[in-house]
């Protein structure tokens, strides 16, 4: 059945990511429309922003359930598009600012750590590769279908970028030190660790929250250039990344330090503008974890 379903998805989405992204948006009005109807994962949502926003009405977080959903249906055919984009349209569709962090930081001989959440577009994030002069590689974990996981590797490579698999992180970082290669290494840190791998909690959008620790403990193993893209959506369509640097040196920064930084600014840009962040997801499932942590 997924096989069936892959080689109906494929050539679908082929055919229509050609069209202009002009279209491509009304086709986002007629499934806004839909999943408005359905209620895609409207209970999750919901549950998920009360948790975050207490103090705010019913009535704001149902408007903002709306908000989340015309800007997940965008996401959905901007990802799609990434087929046939041109360089000339991604490049006035998303741009960088700071890039000279990176730049400096690789042109002296240091590797780059750049982490980012499930914010805007990040499937557009790696478009920076045409703009670096280091090798971009994005850390993924795999999906379970292996053919879409496969149409989507195709997808997030369509800029330069190289994905390298989560378990394979430490043996490819190793081997681009031993070969004195400079990298940029992204990584997504605001997904859920996987319950026996819960190391680290905390407070995140007024919720006790695990926090993978994968960008800070690469970060001293490298002793590289820790940045945080900062991702904002000026207007539908296009949007902006700022590179913050973080100033400090991660060897001798303090334990969870770097880890509470990027937190911090990715909880600030979803504060600001909350429909941007991906709230479809199951954020606090491991709560009653913490319950027993804290018990014992």
């Amino acid at each position: 059945m997924n096989k069936v379903l892959y080689y109906i998805w494929y050539p679908l989405t082929w055919l229509i990511s050609w069209l202009p992204i002009s279209i491509l948006y009304k086709l986002s009005n007629i499934l806004y429309c839909f999943i408005s109807i359905v209620g895609y994962r409207k209970k999750v949502i919901l549950k998920n922003l009360k948790k975050a926003f207490p103090d705010k009405s019913d009535k704001w977080r149902k408007k903002l359930l709306h908000k989340f959903y015309r800007h997940f249906c965008d996401l959905f055919v901007e990802t799609m598009k990434l087929q046939h984009i041109s360089d000339k349209e991604i490049f006035k569709r998303i741009t960088f600012s700071n890039l000279d962090v990176i730049n400096r930081a690789t042109e002296n001989g240091k590797d780059v750590i750049a982490v980012l959440g499930h914010y805007g577009n990040w499937e557009w994030v790696p478009a920076i590769n045409m703009h670096i002069s280091a090798n971009g590689y994005s850390v993924y974990r795999p999906l379970k279908n292996r053919l879409f996981d496969q149409y989507m590797l195709e997808l997030r490579s369509r800029f330069g970028s190289k994905n390298v698999p989560m378990k394979k992180t430490l043996r490819l970082v190793a081997g681009l030190k031993k070969q004195n290669q400079r990298f940029v290494l992204g990584l997504i840190a605001d997904q859920s660790p996987a319950r026996s791998e819960i190391q680290y909690w905390t407070n995140f959008l007024t919720q006790p929250t695990p926090v993978l620790l994968g960008p800070e403990k690469m970060a001293k193993m490298i002793n590289g250039q820790v940045v945080y893209f900062k991702v904002t959506k000026p207007r539908r369509g296009y949007y902006h990344v700022e590179v913050i640097p973080w100033k400090g040196n991660p060897q001798t920064a303090n334990e969870h330090e770097i880890t509470e930084w990027h937190v911090r600014l990715l909880e600030q840009s979803i504060q600001e503008r909350p429909e941007l962040w991906l709230w479809s997801h199951k954020r606090w499932k491991y709560q009653n974890r913490y319950k027993e942590q804290t018990l014992n």
